[in-house]
C-alpha cells in the first residue's frame, strides 16, 4: 500500500485545519447571517409590537397626561384646562377613595386566600382520585364558565332577603333570614362568598396542571424515606408548586384589585361604603360625574397601588427561591 506523500499530508492537514480556524472566527458571511436572522425576527414581531403600542402604551400615555387636567364637557366636547396636582391633592383627601382602597384590600385578601386555598384542595382530592376523575373535573370548573352577569343575577337571587334559598335553609335550622346584601355587616362578605364561588375554578385548574406535572420520582424516594402523607406535602409538593402558586396568585390578584362587575350588580357599591372598591369609585367619578382628569388621577393610582403589590409578591418570591 502506498503512504502518502509528505506534500500530501501538508495538504491534508491544512484542510483539516481550515474548520477550526473558521470555527474560532466568524466570517463576514456568519455575521451576515446573524444580522438577516435578527432582522428576520424584529419584522415578524413587529405587527405585535405596533399592536401593544397601540392599544396599551398609547392609552397609558394619554391617561396620565389627563390626570394633570380639568376636563369639561358641553355638547358632547370637551375642553382642558391645565390643573397640575390639583387632582392628585384631591385624590389624598377624598374619603370616598380612602373607603375603597380599604374595601379593596379586604375583598384581595379573602378572596384571593379563599380561591387559593379552595381550589389548592380541589386539586389534591381530584390528583387523588381515580373513579368519576372526569366528572368531578367537570363539576368543579362549571362556575368559571357561568358569565359574570348571570352570576350577579343566580346570587341576587338565592341571596334575597324575602326569598331567597340562602335564607329559607337557614330557616329550616331555626335561623333567623339575614340581608345578606343589604347589611354592611355582611354584604361584603357575601361578595367575596360570590367570588371564590365563581373563580376557585380558575385556581383548582392551574394547581391542578401544576400537581400532574410534578415528578413522580420524588414521592417514590419520600415513600422510601418513610415520610407521612403531611410530610409530602409540606416538604415536596408546597415547595414544588410553589412557581405555579405564585403565578396563580398574581393572576388573581390583579382581577381582585379591579373587581367591578359582582359588586355593581349585587350592591351597587352600598350599603353605604361597606362594599365601595376603587374600581367602582372610579366608576362614579369618572362616568356618572364626568370627573375625566380627576378619574384619570384617580386611574392612574391605582394601577401605581398594583405594581407596587405585584412587585412585592414577586419580590418575596425571589426571596423564598434564594432562601432554597
Amino acid at each position: 500500500m502506498m503512504k502518502p506523500t509528505a506534500s500530501a499530508t501538508a495538504q491534508i492537514g491544512a484542510v483539516m485545519a481550515e474548520p477550526s480556524a473558521s470555527a474560532g472566527q466568524p466570517t463576514a458571511a456568519d455575521f451576515q447571517r446573524g444580522l438577516d436572522e435578527r432582522l428576520w425576527r424584529w419584522l415578524t414581531l413587529s405587527p405585535a409590537l405596533l399592536l401593544l403600542l397601540a392599544l396599551s402604551v398609547l392609552p397609558l400615555v394619554n391617561l396620565f397626561a389627563t390626570s394633570f387636567f380639568t376636563v369639561s364637557w358641553s355638547g358632547g366636547h370637551s375642553s382642558f384646562a391645565a390643573a397640575g396636582l390639583n387632582n392628585y391633592r384631591a385624590l389624598a383627601g377624598d374619603t370616598l377613595f380612602r373607603a375603597g382602597i380599604l374595601s379593596t384590600i379586604l375583598f384581595a385578601v379573602f378572596a384571593v386566600g379563599g380561591q387559593m386555598l379552595c381550589g389548592f384542595v380541589l386539586a389534591l382530592l381530584c390528583t387523588g382520585v381515580t373513579r368519576g376523575r372526569l366528572l368531578y373535573r367537570t363539576i368543579f370548573i362549571l362556575p368559571i364558565l357561568v358569565p359574570g352577569i348571570v352570576v350577579g343575577a343566580i346570587w341576587k337571587l338565592l341571596l334575597n332577603f324575602d326569598f331567597g334559598l340562602v335564607n329559607q335553609a337557614i330557616a329550616l335550622v331555626g335561623i333567623d333570614p339575614l340581608n345578606w346584601l343589604g347589611s354592611p355587616n355582611t354584604a361584603l362578605a357575601s361578595v367575596i362568598f360570590v367570588d371564590i364561588w365563581h373563580w376557585t375554578p380558575f385556581c383548582f385548574l392551574l394547581f391542578l396542571a401544576g400537581l400532574q406535572s410534578l415528578p413522580q420520582d420524588v414521592y417514590e424516594a419520600a415513600k422510601i424515606d418513610g415520610a407521612s402523607g403531611w410530610q409530602e406535602l409540606t416538604y415536596v409538593t408546597l415547595p414544588m408548586m410553589l412557581p405555579t402558586i405564585m403565578v396563580t396568585f398574581a393572576f388573581r390578584l390583579v382581577l381582585a384589585l379591579k373587581v367591578f362587575d359582582e359588586v355593581y350588580l349585587l350592591t351597587g357599591g352600598g350599603p353605604g361604603t361597606s362594599t365601595q372598591v376603587m374600581s367602582f369609585t372610579l366608576y362614579q367619578r369618572f362616568f356618572r360625574e364626568d370627573q375625566t382628569g380627576y378619574g384619570s388621577a384617580m386611574s392612574v393610582a391605582i394601577i401605581f397601588m398594583t405594581c407596587i403589590l405585584l412587585s412585592a409578591a414577586f419580590a418575596a418570591r425571589g426571596r423564598m427561591g434564594a432562601a432554597k
